[in-house]
């Protein structure tokens, strides 16, 4: 199960993230698109050591090494227009010293991503609960059956809730990432935990 922060603040942000991370949340993306470097570090810091290994990091990526972070995001700008950030990263993840994630929001963009990228989120699958007027354009289950990438996997973003989560892992996704279902409810944890025990069912 993968969380995405809220992207702006939340009020005991970090002790909420700790309980995820006690219930069993596997992978958490930082995505904090306004914080400066400094912020960031701030942000960073108080997250105990035991659970830095499942940290993300979506922007200011120099500094993972210094909080001992192996896992680095692209957005699809960065990946199309940024290549060189996309370099610096490539030869470590070849002998998985560090993993590398990206953004898709097409069949088509995720079929032509490089093998380099261990998963990817294509989104929205649903109608955003975080994002105003933000919805699928196409159906992507429907999509996913013209899939050649067989081996990045795919991540099911946008709209994904304890509802709809059934189906989206039936449809070809290899998992999800909760943004709104987490951060616009008023347990978060709980919420989580309603999620995560959905998708575990599905996996037995």
């Amino acid at each position: 199960m993968i969380v995405i922060t809220n992207p702006s603040f939340i009020e005991d942000e970090i002790e909420i993230l700790h309980s995820l991370f006690e219930e069993g949340l596997s992978l958490l993306h930082i995505r904090k698109p306004d914080f400066s470097e400094l912020e960031m570090a701030h942000f960073i810091h108080p997250i105990k050591m035991e659970f830095r290994s499942k940290l993300v990091l979506h922007s200011h990526h120099d500094l993972a090494k210094d909080f001992g972070i192996n896992r680095i995001h692209f957005s699809e700008k960065e990946r199309k227009n940024q290549r060189h950030l996309f370099s610096k990263f490539s030869d470590s993840v070849k002998d998985k010293s560090e993993f590398i994630s990206t953004s898709t929001h097409s069949i088509d963009d995720f079929n032509s991503l490089e093998n380099d990228f261990d998963y990817a989120f294509l989104s929205p699958v649903f109608k955003s609960i975080s994002k105003e007027n933000y919805h699928p354009k196409t159906d992507l289950f429907e999509a996913l059956k013209s899939r050649t990438n067989y081996k990045t996997k795919i991540i099911a973003l946008g709209g994904i809730n304890s509802e709809n989560i059934q189906k989206t892992l039936e449809n070809g996704f290899h998992n999800i990432a909760l943004l709104g279902a987490v951060w616009n409810n008023t347990n978060p944890v709980k919420e989580f935990k309603l999620c995560q025990q959905i998708a575990l069912l599905h996996l037995q």
